[in-house]
């Protein structure tokens, strides 16, 4: 049977969202198994946590006071890096800068950010892995003396959160019954984007109620998205089939993947790039740090032949990285 053939007939009324520890890989067999495993979940599900990622504690612990000392400067300092002053989508976003469900959302977000994306510890003058950007190319920016430690901080846990990525690509291939290797020469360059995100009190903002999503309802737009959540704080809710929102509570010592766009594209819908949204009513501040992974910017996706059949027509024309990234960018922060 066919992937195609075999999501044809899947029930996508989860009520809870799959654990996967990727430990297990020990073995061919054992792989293969873990394999399996992350196929159910994307077919069924687009979300799983994943246990025993790599990260240790020290790296989150640093990023999320790095993150809060960065969040707590004056509007006016922050602003010097307005993502729109900078124009590469890089840099700060205040709350309610970005709306992305305008159709059922009419005051924005209700959340403030700091994006960035691929640079070396040292940075480099002219990065090699940067060179095929394309719509997506653009330096990052940091704040200098304002905040220090915070690009030292940031940088750590996107390189220990890139390294996660680098090792579950492998096993979506396996997944897709595919060569182990089929998406290595896809992701030479590291192609992920980072947003470092702070949910304010929402008693602090005269333009807020209960009822402002954080985030909007959406899909991401990579190859996958991994999440990092503040502990004890309950804000991710995720859509099942029957248009119920189910709740990805923050686990101990775990980090939730995503399926995003590309790789729903690539799987012609096989996988799930599941709507979701952030529901901050916790009544307190919040911080989370999603890094969306994907494909290097230039290459092609389009449908994977295992996943198209005379059933199951491929639905989508093929479009490079970043150009997909790029124009949904442009409409999540309605720019031309």
């Amino acid at each position: 049977m066919s992937l195609a053939e075999s999501a044809a007939g899947v029930n996508g009324a989860f009520t809870s969202i799959p654990i996967i520890d990727l430990s297990k890989g020990t073995t061919s067999k054992r792989r293969a198994a873990l394999a399996h495993e992350i196929r159910d979940a994307c077919v069924k599900v687009g979300f799983f946590y994943v246990q025993n990622h790599g990260i240790p504690q020290t790296c989150f612990d640093a990023v999320l006071t790095a993150m809060q000392a960065y969040f707590g400067l004056p509007m006016e300092t922050k602003m010097k890096l307005h993502h729109k002053t900078v124009g590469t989508f890089k840099g700060y976003s205040p709350p309610l800068d970005a709306n992305i469900d305008s159709a059922n959302n009419q005051k924005g977000d209700f959340h403030e950010g700091f994006e960035i994306g691929w640079e070396e510890l040292e940075a480099k003058a002219n990065d090699e892995k940067r060179a095929n950007d394309g719509a997506m190319a653009g330096a990052n920016c940091w704040p200098s003396d304002d905040c220090p430690g915070f690009r030292e901080a940031i940088l750590e846990y996107y390189h220990a959160t890139v390294n996660v990525g680098k090792a579950l690509f492998p096993l979506f291939a396996l997944a897709l019954e595919l060569p182990e290797n089929y998406f290595d020469d896809k992701t030479k360059n590291s192609a992920a984007i980072m947003r470092a995100l702070h949910y304010p009190l929402q008693e602090c903002h005269p333009d807020v109620d209960g009822e402002t999503p954080g985030i909007g309802a959406h899909t991401d737009f990579e190859c996958f998205t991994i999440l990092w959540q503040q502990p004890d704080i309950q804000t991710l809710q995720v859509m099942n089939s029957e248009k119920r929102w189910i709740d990805a509570p923050p686990i101990k010592d775990t980090l939730v993947i995503n399926i995003g766009d590309q790789l729903a594209l690539w799987t012609n819908d096989v996988f799930k790039s599941t709507v979701h949204r952030a529901m901050n009513k916790s009544g307190k501040e919040r911080y989370s740090i999603p890094l969306f992974f994907g494909t290097d910017y230039h290459v092609n996706i389009e449908p994977i032949p295992s996943c198209v059949s005379a059933d199951r027509p491929a639905k989508y024309s093929p479009i490079t990285a970043g150009d997909y990234v790029n124009k949904r960018l442009k409409d999540m922060y309605h720019t031309a």
